[in-house]
Parts: C-alpha cells; sequence; structure tokens
C-alpha cells in the first residue's frame, strides 16, 4: 500500500521524519513528504503524526 501525507493536514513539525529519516524529508514548502515508500520505520513515523496527515 502507498503512503502519502496530506499536505493540507501537514502542520510540520518534523516528527516523522525525525523518527523515520530514510522514509519522509522536510522540504522547503514546511511539509513533510514521502522519501522512501520502503522504509522499515514508517508505521512508527505514522503513529508519531499529530495530525494523523499520514496514510498508507
Amino acid at each position: 500500500m502507498m503512503v502519502k501525507v496530506d499536505a493540507g493536514k501537514c502542520i510540520g513539525c518534523g516528527a516523522c521524519a525525525a523518527i523515520c529519516p530514510d522514509g519522509f524529508v522536510m522540504k522547503d514548502d514546511g511539509k513533510s513528504h514521502v522519501k522512501n515508500p520502503k522504509a522499515g520505520c514508517l508505521d512508527d513515523a505514522i503513529d508519531s503524526c499529530p495530525v494523523d496527515a499520514i496514510t498508507r
């Protein structure tokens, strides 16, 4: 299943990128973007999102 970040919900807190730097990257728009949809730490990052902006 594909991992997606809802840019409308993302508040740019960076928790996902801090927990799973192989899977997410913060870009110049201040939002999180999926870097590697097969990273092993995705579930932890998804669970860490305070606004549930990341889905599978």
